[in-house]
């Protein structure tokens, strides 16, 4: 039996390193282009409440409470404020009541200003709670984003 001596040239396959480079500069270069710098949205400080603790740690600046109302069927009926201010189901006659309260000057720091803390029913829909944070936190003027609260805590659940 014989075996058959190849030659050492024959058996190397020469790749094309330059395509290859090529390819990875021009994904690199569509996506530096492609890439669009935005201002990061729905970033809201929100605490949830803690499971069987209970009792405000700070009575000095207590939140304003924000009542949400359904209808029962998911709907939303009354939005209240304080357990005695009512807007109905009007989020901007909200914002601006809290336009008034805090102003809209500059803007709470993340430390100080006004909480709010969300009461909900149970079976609520999740775009009213959506409506209300954004009631809250702030609004648009123009090309400029008007802070007002930033931070928000939720009650516990009602069933």
């Amino acid at each position: 039996m014989k075996f058959r001596h190849r030659s050492q040239t024959a058996d190397k396959t020469e790749l094309s390193m330059t395509s290859m480079i090529d390819i990875v500069f021009l994904l690199l270069v569509f996506f530096v282009m492609t890439f669009k710098i935005s201002a990061q949205e729905g970033d809201f400080n929100v605490k949830m409440p803690l499971e069987g603790v209970s009792g405000p740690s700070d009575n000095t600046q207590l939140p304003l409470k924000l009542r949400l109302i359904s209808n029962g069927a998911g709907g939303l009926q009354e939005i209240v404020l304080n357990d005695n201010l009512s807007f109905g189901t009007d989020w901007e006659k909200l914002r601006g009541y809290i336009v008034g309260l805090v102003g809209d000057a500059a803007g709470p720091g993340e430390e100080e200003g006004p909480e709010v803390e969300i009461d909900l029913d149970y079976d609520l829909h999740y775009v009213h709670v959506i409506s209300a944070i954004t009631s809250v936190t702030g609004y648009r003027s123009g090309n400029d984003i008007v802070k007002l609260i930033d931070r928000i805590k939720f009650a516990k659940q009602r069933k």
